[in-house]
């Protein structure tokens, strides 16, 4: 019994791994199209940590292991990756139903750009910080 509870817990962790994982590199992806962050100098990882950070904050679920999280993580990073899809509009319908409904879709979308926004304003204003402190 522990062993297939342990199997199982294995299982959950891999999952969940790979779930965020598929979201960061969704969110690199962006960041490294991202005109600011070239212009600001920022290590585009620095964003992404900040960013997941960020928008896990306002995710479904309690903890990071959470399936309702896990959920949302695959599906931002859909949300994210339109061009992958080789139908645009029907790609759009599905994730308006993965996320229940289109205004659902749309929080996702303003939780990640205001995420996006507020980690600029952290990660430069440690640059900044650092920079007075040398």
């Amino acid at each position: 019994m522990k062993k297939k509870l342990l199997i199982l817990l294995c299982a959950l962790l891999l999952t969940a791994c790979a779930d965020k994982n598929q979201y960061e590199q969704a969110v690199l992806a962006q960041m490294q199209k991202e005109k600011d962050v070239a212009d600001y100098k920022i290590a585009p990882e620095d964003m992404v940590s900040c960013v997941v950070a960020q928008t896990a904050n306002k995710m479904a679920g309690v903890f990071p292991l959470d399936p309702a999280r896990l959920t949302d993580y695959r599906n931002y990073a859909r949300m994210l990756s339109p061009e992958a899809a080789k139908d645009p509009k029907a790609e759009m319908d599905q994730l308006r139903t993965a996320f229940g409904s289109p205004e659902a879709l749309a929080e996702a979308h303003t939780n990640y750009t205001e995420s996006v926004v507020e980690c600029y304003s952290v990660v430069i204003s440690k640059s900044e910080d650092s920079a007075k402190s040398k």
